[in-house]
């Protein structure tokens, strides 16, 4: 716990995705449109809900990872987490695949990324 090694790359990497986190549930909180339609484009429910979720776990698991608390936990549940939202992005996308033009890549590379972390928890 509170490993801030640097020099490590699991470490870096376990802490840049942690932060990268972040930033996405700031913008469900500033921009509650943009995921509230993105929800409802990819067929979930109760948008609404899928966005509070989201706001949480992107905040409370971002810390795990940047702190290094339940490291293996919080990166196996971001893997699953990482996921879901490629295979949402697919669907909402209609199969594109560049993230720049709204395909999946992205949200596969961090699920990659928190694999990784997973698999070498510091």
């Amino acid at each position: 716990m509170f490993n801030f090694d640097l020099t490590n790359g699991y470490v870096l990497l376990r802490i840049i995705v942690g932060l990268f986190l972040i930033p996405h549930g700031v913008g469900k909180i500033t921009f509650r449109p943009g995921p509230i339609g993105f929800f409802t484009a990819a067929g979930y429910p109760n948008p609404g809900l899928f966005v509070n979720f989201g706001i949480v776990f992107e905040f409370a698991i971002g810390l795990a990872l940047i702190l290094g608390i339940y490291t293996a936990p919080a990166a196996w549940l971001t893997v699953a987490f990482m996921l879901v939202a490629t295979v949402s992005v697919f669907k909402v996308s209609k199969g594109k695949w560049l993230w720049n033009i709204g395909g999946c890549e992205y949200p596969l590379f961090w699920a990659i990324c928190a694999y990784i972390v997973a698999m070498n928890p510091t």
